[in-house]
């Protein structure tokens, strides 16, 4: 029979994803000798289990839970259910993945009306906690009514409105029965982890669905027991910035939860030291001793009972991005981890928050309020008051700010879509806070000028009003509220950012380029370190508004000689265009793509048409499907003339820069669209002929594989190419048969609501179908040609799996957008990692 249960001074082989990570780190405390209440986990196993039977507890598992029950009455030497002095318990979530906020915990199970008898002030609150928890949790009773009814002063009478409210919402009276009570908390956790918030959670985070939570059933400890008592949250560095110190929240006479929820503002944990000197002495000690063991940074949740400490929670801490590569650079020079596990442990995709903008300090602007710098950078956007609404307004691309008075975790949807969160209540470590530097986006919380009214969809900031729609900016890196759009600038990339990416290009084999059309794209691309440009998209050299009319004449051209007087004039502009990028390029490879759309798109709607001449040629050029039309090679050997225009102000580019410069630039010739040898044939020899007449540069002739033929035939193609290019945007369109307008906009959102699709295939790689293609291309192309240089550009070649499958091809390079660049070099030195063995580490426990 399967087991499922385990004290936490028992070991267990299944580690983390057995235990969870807040039962993995109860139980390694436990065996450090740091102080932990006594309990036991309920497994992920058991989680599966009763989500796959339809929500029925495995076999087993009550008998086992009893079992454990009796041990822990054993070692606490109170008895659970005891009217007396009984044994108390909180059951929490814990999953193998750190999902902060968005599962359930509730506290003091077993607590009964005989046992708050005595009348104790923290018994009383205890009791009336456990109600509104289980009410909320276990029955789903809105938590407003609780929040509505909460008196302080009487909390005598507070229970009894609370049992009143929950007997009016499920038409029983509240459970007297504490095994009752345990048996419900648990399912309830289980079910938690199934909520509308944690799937939420889990998409945007990419989390897999079957993993489960673990229960923890852990003894009570008291933080309510008066001014010697106290709970609190605290950090061995600071998650914003990574600097070394004391970083925290405490609150005295409080239980965990009042910290997180933001229902009272916490005082800084170094307060603690003046109330209760010898508890924070060990605090600081244990912080330590903790950092030192799991060699991170570390998050702590503590309760201190009539002046002993508690710890009730360890895991590597959620933190921005630039904490993350100071506390990973620090903690090199201190000798705690290596390079490369300081490398492993830097989310890629995080590094993004380190490239957004930020207010430009030339800018003149009233603050009018402040509030906590939970989370860096800065955002203008719309007031909404409401997730749905930031949905659905995000949805249709309008930029938006979430302002409530404290977020929940049913708001993870809005928070997902808004630019910023503003809250007027909550603290540090408030759920606003930790989800927005998950993100990376800009929070300021605890706005204490802020009042909201979410019903009436208003607010006022220190006597301003707003309604729904006014725009307004925060900066979460000072707190700051501003009325109104402020300009922003990109960020600086600061010194830590370059030591490990540093660090990272030393150990990556994949060399990363750029997708960048302009000048001024390819100095940015290869100001964030990239080795040249895999993509150079020249269409968008011909949408210009000085060279579109041009573009146009060509198109309405009536025969070839007319055609080619258009080209002529269109040939100087990209000439200078290409002098352009190889001049920021020097020294780098740059792959130029000629003419892939179909012509129409250069010309207006048909409404718009000038005259019957031009609406003629748009009827002429329409096409039922244009992505599988007349583009790509098939427009070049149609009309020969556009590509050899192409090649020749390539090359006489090339040539002058060259002479300019001294330095021959790498130019790499690109066809797109192509599915067969003979197209490539063809194309090659207009290439090779056009570029013989304009002088001697060197030169690669290649295509883009986007095309499921292509890749089959890629021995054949091969033959005519000097290197592959993967356009994984078409090849997915192409492999899939997805149109991405059509997919993203409608069945594709269902699809991975639904679970049909893990993850969008626009965004992460489909390696087990588009991923296979390729795989087919790589080793047939190499077959033929050992030496053919292979990349990937479309722009899943700047996203961390994807980068991660490209190492496992052995292609040369990937190439991404400018801003993705340091993103695609530390994946890179990742995957290489990864292969020997060295693996990412998951923040969060």
């Amino acid at each position: 029979m399967s087991r499922y249960v385990y004290d936490f001074d028992e070991p267990a082989e299944g580690g983390r994803d057995l235990l969870g990570g807040k039962g993995i780190g109860l139980a390694e405390m436990t065996q450090l000798g740091i102080p932990v209440p006594a309990g036991f986990t309920i497994t992920t196993d058991a989680c599966r289990a009763y989500m796959t039977s339809g929500g029925q507890l495995p076999d087993g598992l009550e008998e086992e839970i009893e079992e454990h029950l009796a041990r822990l009455e054993e070692t606490t030497g109170k008895r659970f259910g005891d009217p007396n002095d009984p044994l108390l318990l909180s059951v929490r979530s814990g999953a193998a993945v750190s999902m902060p906020g968005m599962m359930d915990t509730i506290l003091n199970v077993g607590l009964n009306d005989d046992a708050v008898a005595s009348g104790e002030r923290f018994v009383q609150d205890s009791y009336r906690r456990l109600i509104q928890m289980y009410g909320e949790t276990v029955d789903h009773i809105d938590a407003q009514r609780f929040s509505e009814a909460l008196d302080e002063d009487d909390l005598e009478q507070t229970i009894e409105t609370f049992k009143g409210i929950y007997e009016d919402e499920t038409g029983r009276p509240f459970p007297q029965d504490a095994k009752e009570q345990l048996g419900r908390a648990v399912r309830a956790v289980f079910e938690s982890w199934n909520t509308p918030r944690a799937k939420a959670y889990r998409r945007h985070n990419r989390i897999a669905d079957d993993l489960g939570t673990a229960v923890n059933v852990v003894q009570m400890v008291f933080g309510n027991k008066g001014d010697q008592s106290g709970t609190g949250v605290a950090f061995t560095r600071d998650p914003s910035t990574g600097e070394q110190g004391l970083y925290g929240e405490f609150l005295a006479d409080a239980q965990g939860e009042d910290v997180v929820a933001g229902i009272r503002t916490p005082e800084h944990v170094s307060e603690m030291q003046q109330r209760l000197p010898q508890a924070f002495d060990e605090l600081v000690e244990t912080m330590r001793r903790l950092e030192e063991h799991y060699k991170d940074l570390q998050d702590i949740e503590f309760t201190v009972e009539e002046g002993k400490l508690y710890l009730l929670q360890t895991r590597s801490a959620k933190r921005t991005a630039a904490a993350a590569l100071k506390a990973a650079v620090d903690m090199v020079d201190e000798s705690l981890i290596s390079r490369e596990e300081a490398v492993a442990r830097i989310d890629p995709g995080q590094l993004d928050q380190l490239l957004h903008p930020r207010i430009d300090p030339d800018t003149n602007y009233e603050v009018v309020a402040k509030g906590l710098n939970a989370s860096p950078g800065a955002a203008s956007g719309g007031i909404v008051f409401d997730a749905d609404t930031a949905e659905d307004r995000g949805r249709n691309g309008d930029a938006v700010i979430l302002v409530r008075w404290e977020t929940t975790p049913d708001d993870i949807h809005g928070m997902i879509a808004a630019q910023g969160i503003l809250t007027a209540h909550g603290g540090m470590t408030s759920h606003a806070a930790v989800v927005a530097r998950g993100m990376g986006k800009p929070c300021v919380a605890g706005c204490e000028a802020l009042s909201v009214d979410a019903q009436a969809k208003t607010a006022s900031i220190d006597g301003t009003k707003l309604a729904e729609g006014d725009v307004i900016t925060i900066d979460g890196g000072t707190g700051e509220v501003i009325v109104g759009e402020v300009a922003l600038i990109p960020p600086d990339i600061n010194e830590d950012f370059e030591t490990v990416l540093g660090w990272a290009d030393d150990l990556r084999r994949l060399k990363v380029r750029a997708n960048a059309d302009t000048p001024e794209d390819a100095a940015k691309a290869r100001e964030f370190g990239a080795q040249g440009i895999g993509l150079c998209r020249t269409e968008h050299m011909f949408m210009a508004e000085d060279r579109l009319p041009v573009v146009r004449e060509m198109i309405m051209a009536s025969d070839e000689d007319e055609r080619r007087a258009a080209l002529d004039k269109l040939l100087p502009h990209q000439q200078s265009d290409f002098e352009g990028i190889f001049e920021a390029m020097a020294g780098l490879p740059v792959t130029i793509r000629l003419l892939d759309p179909p012509l129409h798109e250069f010309l207006p709607p048909l409404e718009e048409a000038r005259d019957e001449r031009m609406r003629t040629r748009i009827r002429a050029l329409q096409e039922a499907n244009p992505m599988l039309g007349t583009r790509g090679c098939r427009l070049g050997l149609q009309f020969p003339e556009i590509y050899e225009m192409q090649v020749r102000a390539i090359i006489r580019a090339a040539a002058a820069v060259q002479q300019r410069t001294g330095d021959a630039p790498l130019v790499e010739i690109m066809h797109p669209l192509v599915g067969f040898q003979e197209e490539l044939r063809r194309l090659r020899a207009l290439t090779i002929d056009t570029a013989t007449d304009e002088g001697d540069v060197e030169y690669l002739v290649g295509t883009m594989i986007e095309l499921p033929r292509a890749c089959i035939r890629a021995d054949e193609i091969a033959e005519e190419a000097d290197f592959f290019s993967f356009g994984t945007n078409d090849l997915t369109q192409t492999a899939l048969g997805f149109s991405r307008d059509d997919a993203e906009g409608k069945f594709l959102t269902f699809y991975l609501q639904d679970g049909v699709l893990e993850r969008n295939p626009f965004e992460t790689l489909d390696q087990s179908g588009v991923g296979d293609l390729m795989r087919i291309a790589v080793e047939r192309g190499r077959g033929v040609k050992p030496d053919l240089k292979l990349g990937i550009c479309g722009e899943h070649g700047g996203e961390p799996a994807s980068v991660a499958f490209c190492h496992t091809l052995g292609l040369d390079y990937v190439s991404c957008s400018p801003y993705r660049v340091p993103l695609a070099r530390l994946a890179a030195a990742q995957a290489a990692l990864a292969e020997q063995g060295v693996e990412a580490v998951s923040v969060g426990g």
